[in-house]
């Protein structure tokens, strides 16, 4: 059956382009969906008007307007989707506001192509106004109409309408703006502008931030599911909720209650959320999952902000599953409301406000500064366990602010959980599990901005992303993805125990102000070995210090107050065995010797290394605890350190220390409570072995060289001699012959030329005459180099002849290369100009669909191939970050002067990878760049041999407006 939309579509020729449907988080982080409008609302469109104020539409249209006519409501409905245009913010399928454009000509009158100005307007509804509607409609509008070659938007707006001049001038676009006839006449180009992606990159966090915030926490919780007899898994988590203390209000919701069931134990009872009197901000959902459509329709009845859902059988179980999840999310974001899961293990708020333990952990972790993302429900019980325990292990911070296991993570992903994380005042430190990156673009991105203010520490899964889990499509290697997640500033680990062991260290020390590391302990073996292991990660430690095994608690204490006051030291690894004898120090009074001595230099971070001393640990952990405490209400809590910490930010409201938080109710599990620690104090942190210290302090150690060049990430440098619109010119002529194509050599020299890549000349030479007759036009010396696929690149297969210095030289060498491998149509021989010897270096560049362009180097040759000695970097590449690229590879010291060899002109290698990076960042119908080799002499480079592959340019997603993943 064929609706109106269709007859619409065919009549004015124009499909209906449903890639212009999105989902938006607005400012207060609640959901609406942004759709084009089609004959079909015309009914929307009326109910929608008479519920804007008169005030409201007199902006609109100047003058009174109290209604609609059927002309109107024609006209706002009726569009050909090109030269007019009609967006709808809706929410539970009815209009909260609308935006329009019409082309018109330079005479201000409807027009069509190439015309490429339109007037634009909006109408809020009145009750959605301060939501940041417009805004989003702006940004969608703008994208629909440079999709549609429009360049530049007018609108009129009255004096007294403040709030749409300030959605105007607020965008961030260039802009006109003059008074004429009591009217505001604004005009803007809708080109984005680094301005207008800060503003939409700024809004976009305020809003997921916010939206993260509504689920984490809630004033009123309903839990849904709950059981009428004890046990099952709504029954436990309504209980953690109690038991944690959550002081908001609390429902227990099933079906099947009785009617005359007030409350299961003491949490009011209700048989559906409709019946519960008040808001109720949260939904944990645990039905089965036939049932949670039923469920998530009462919730949006109701008003609730939020859904966790911990039901299982969704994506994970299959297609059906698969379904199943996209109705759910598509139903949960029609009504504003945002999803944890589904299949998820719950979230955690331990805020002494807040108290909320809406998961499956039995009980509330102990409060802490460290934020903790897992996706698996698994991971997150393992996660929790380590940092909750104490003893036979790591020990130190263990506390946690937030957790969220997202379960499928079928809406809310780890980053909006970053987002908000990025400016939560209660988290010093990130850790995140994550088993896939379905954003890879977006989670850089935010990551380096998260980076660039408190440590983000990162386990990514390295096989098949789980069944429950959508993620784009990428071409690059794991090691590839994880090379660029180390460039964004996030400390890349392999493991659980690492992620710990790293987190726990930047949570309560300070960062390292570089590598010298001083080892001092009172064993001599176990004090070689932490030696051994700083070198092998790259640090510069001094000779250990051997306080030998009858080391006193002051000799302790001396030895670390000496390595700490010590210019040439950055940090300290103190190691610790067993010490038997009369005299010898006990667990706690050496625990209060390296603590006393580490607070009165509280810039330098300490760690200890212990074998088999679990009482050190422990009394190490006492001496500045976020462990539960028994403490008289009357008494403060104890004062965290006041030395700046990892986490901390230097220029924001959330610098400077934070109290500690004691948990109001002792764990009836681990070790008995910890004494409060004495005021200023430093937690060490305790490891059971030298490589997990060392390791975890070579992470910091990067870390704090990152964080320190963040500040200055260098420029995009601009170069006289390019040609970008020469080049665009040639692109297109070249597309035009049909999508995807590996370009010619000719035509790949004469694009890489305009952006001053001279490619060194080699022409065809098919006979031996040919073959001498391109060397008399190149001259010699000259090289003779057989291009077929299996030997194109393969010196070491013999496949290449240098130093050809005449004639004969080249006749020989011709007959030898047809002898070994074939025919000439077989090996495609060509004749080159020798280059000045150097080393052989391969430079790449490819668009890849998640994460965007990717810039390589490496040495050539089939050693740095089998060992994957390839950095990358993101494109746009800064001159710093070229640098960097450089000198990152293992086989970096050959471009130096390795063993005696000449260096060779890194500033000109240097200069040729900004250069490459520029042509791909200017142009993204170029696909893919390869040189291969580019020889670096002494003195300039050369490159030898070069493809370039074109294609149509891929969806930027990250330029265009805010918008969710799609369902």
């Amino acid at each position: 059956m064929q609706t109106s939309a269709d007859r619409q579509d065919r009549q004015d020729g124009h499909e209906y382009p449903a890639h212009w449907e999105a989902d938006v988080v607005l400012r207060d982080g609640g959901t609406a969906r942004i759709r084009p409008i089609t004959v079909d609302d015309a009914d929307r469109l009326v109910s929608f008007y008479e519920q804007v104020s008169d005030e409201s539409k007199y902006y609109r249209f100047f003058a009174p307007y109290p209604r609609l006519s059927a002309k109107d409501v024609r006209r706002f409905t009726h569009h050909d989707f090109v030269d007019r245009v009609g967006l709808a913010a809706t929410i539970g399928g009815e209009f909260i506001a609308t935006v329009r454009y019409d082309r018109i000509g330079a005479d201000g009158m409807p027009a069509s192509a190439p015309a490429d100005e339109a007037e634009v307007a909006f109408l809020v509804q009145d009750a959605h106004q301060g939501r940041g509607v417009a805004s989003a409609l702006l940004e969608h509008i703008a994208a629909v109409a440079r999709e549609r070659g429009i360049r530049r938007f007018a609108a009129e707006v009255l004096p007294a309408n403040s709030k749409m001049i300030k959605v105007f001038t607020d965008a961030g676009y260039t802009q006109k703006r003059s008074f004429e006839d009591g009217v505001v006449r604004l005009g803007f180009d809708l080109e984005p502008t680094d301005r207008s992606l800060a503003v939409q990159r700024a809004r976009e966090q305020r809003a997921e931030a916010r939206s993260v915030r509504r689920l984490l926490v809630p004033g009123s919780v309903a839990v849904v599911g709950v059981g009428r007899a004890p046990g099952g898994v709504g029954r436990s988590i309504l209980g953690n909720i109690r038991d944690a203390g959550y002081p908001g209000r609390l429902h227990a919701v099933n079906t099947s209650f009785p009617e005359d069931l007030r409350d299961v134990d003491g949490v009011p009872a209700y048989r559906s959320v409709r019946d519960i009197g008040g808001q109720v901000d949260l939904a944990v959902v645990a039905v089965p999952a036939e049932h949670v459509p039923a469920v998530v329709a009462e919730c949006a009845e109701h008003g609730v902000q939020g859904l966790v859902v911990l039901s299982a059988g969704y994506a994970e179980s299959g297609p059906e599953g698969r379904e199943r999840q996209r109705a759910l999310v598509r139903q949960a974001r029609a009504y504003g409301m945002r999803i944890i899961g589904p299949n998820a293990f719950g979230i955690i708020n331990t805020a002494p406000d807040v108290r909320l333990n809406a998961s499956l952990a039995p009980e509330l972790p102990r409060p802490g500064r460290i934020g903790l993302f897992a996706q698996s429900g698994a991971i997150g019980i393992a996660l929790l366990s380590r940092l909750h325990r104490r003893g036979g292990g790591v020990t130190g911070v263990t506390g946690v602010s937030t957790f969220v296991s997202a379960g499928n993570r079928a809406d809310v992903s780890g980053n909006d959980v970053l987002q908000y994380w990025y400016d939560d005042p209660e988290t010093d430190v990130v850790l995140m599990y994550l088993e896939s990156i379905g954003n890879p673009r977006k989670f850089t991105r935010l990551a380096r901005r998260t980076a660039a203010a408190k440590p983000l520490v990162v386990v990514q899964g390295t096989g098949a992303a789980p069944q429950g889990h959508a993620v784009r499509a990428t071409r690059l290697p794991h090691a590839t993805v994880s090379a660029l997640l180390r460039q964004a500033g996030v400390i890349r680990v392999d493991t659980i125990t690492e992620l710990v062991d790293a987190g726990l260290l930047l949570a309560r020390q300070p960062l390292p102000a570089g590598p010298r590391v001083a080892i001092l302990g009172n064993s001599e073996s176990l004090g070689v070995l932490t030696y051994d292991r700083c070198l092998a990660e790259g640090l510069r430690p001094a000779r250990p210090l051997d306080l030998t095994t009858g080391a006193t608690a002051e000799d302790f204490h001396r030895a670390l107050s000496a390595a700490l006051a010590d210019d040439r030291c950055d940090c300290v690894v103190v190691t610790a065995i067993p010490a038997i004898g009369e005299g010898s120090p006990g667990d706690a009074e050496l625990a209060e010797a390296l603590r006393s001595a580490a607070s009165a230099v509280p810039g330098k971070p300490v760690l200890v290394v212990h074998v088999e001393l679990g009482g050190l640990a422990e009394a190490l952990s006492a001496a500045a605890s976020t462990a539960p405490q028994a403490q008289s209400p009357a008494k403060p809590p104890a004062a965290a350190s006041t030395a700046p910490r990892a986490g901390e930010r230097t220029q924001t409201a959330a610098s400077g220390t934070h109290p500690v938080r004691p948990a109001e109710r002792p764990s009836t599990g681990g070790p008995a409570p910890a004494a409060p620690a004495p005021e200023g104090t430093h937690l060490i942190p305790a490891y059971p072995a030298a490589e997990r210290a060392v390791r975890a302090l070579a992470e910091a150690v990067r870390y704090g060289q990152w964080r320190r060049e963040a500040g200055d990430p260098g420029k995009v440098p601009e170069y006289d001699d390019i040609d970008e619109k020469g080049a665009a010119r040639l692109i297109g002529g070249l597309l035009a012959r049909g999508e995807g194509l590996t370009v010619p050599d000719a035509e790949t020299c004469e694009l890489l030329a305009k952006y001053g890549i001279p490619v060194r000349r080699a022409l065809a030479a098919p006979t031996p005459d040919a073959a001498a007759e391109a060397a008399r036009t190149l001259g010699y010396p000259a090289a003779l180099k057989a291009t077929a696929p299996h030997l194109r690149h393969r010196a070491d297969l013999g496949g290449v002849r240098l130093d050809l210095t005449n004639e004969e030289q080249l006749r020989r060498a011709y007959a030898e290369l047809t002898e070994l491998f074939g025919s000439p149509e077989e090996l495609r021989p060509v004749v080159q100009a020798m280059a000045p010897r150097g080393v052989d270096t391969v430079v790449r560049a490819v668009i890849d669909p998640a994460a965007g362009a990717v810039l390589s180097f490496g040495l050539a040759g089939a050693a740095s191939q089998l060992l994957g000695d390839t950095a990358h970097r993101l494109v746009p590449v800064t001159d710093r970050e070229a640098t960097s690229l450089v000198r990152s590879i293992r086989t970096a010291p050959l471009l130096f002067g390795w063993r005696g060899s000449t260096p060779v002109d890194t500033p000109a290698l240097e200069e040729l990878l900004l250069r490459v990076s520029r042509l791909v960042d200017d142009h993204p119908e170029v696909g893919a760049v390869t040189l291969e080799p580019v020889v670096v002499a002494p003195h300039g480079v050369s490159v030898l041999g070069a493809t370039v592959r074109l294609a149509p340019p891929p969806a930027r997603d990250d330029l265009g407006p805010r918008t969710l993943p799609a369902y």
